[in-house]
């Protein structure tokens, strides 16, 4: 018992880069998929069976920065890395908040997105 409160811990201590990594070898060493497998367990018992292929076809995702929280510095230099733009343009985007982060995203990548902008203090919210 106490291996596994180990192991989640772990988990949740896990960088975006390291989320990353561990979706990688998840798909190319065991076949697992972790974006289909969450959605299918997340949206299972949600939708009391009959919407599962409706929460499965959504694709693409849009991240969009509510607010940038305290630390609005960070989630600056923070958008401007996730997203490659310049300094002045990610500070346009944290300014004119609620605004999208990107678009067009894989769920994976998405949440990726939410966690690391969370982390730096923003809120997010996926669509």
């Amino acid at each position: 018992m106490a291996d596994l409160k180990d192991f989640a811990e772990q988990l949740v201590n896990l960088t975006v880069k390291e989320v990353n990594e561990l979706a990688k070898i998840l798909k190319d060493e065991y076949g697992i998929e972790p974006a289909a497998a969450a959605v299918a367990v997340a949206a299972g018992p949600a939708a009391g069976g009959g919407d599962v292929a409706e929460a499965e076809e959504q694709t693409e995702f849009t991240v969009i920065l509510k607010d940038a929280g305290a630390s609005k510095l960070a989630v600056v230099k923070l958008v401007k890395e996730l997203t490659g733009l310049g300094l002045k343009e990610a500070k346009g985007v944290v300014d004119s908040a609620p605004a999208p982060v990107k678009e067009g995203v894989s769920k994976d990548e998405a949440n990726s997105l939410k966690v690391a902008l969370e982390e730096a203090g923003a809120v997010v919210e996926l669509k």
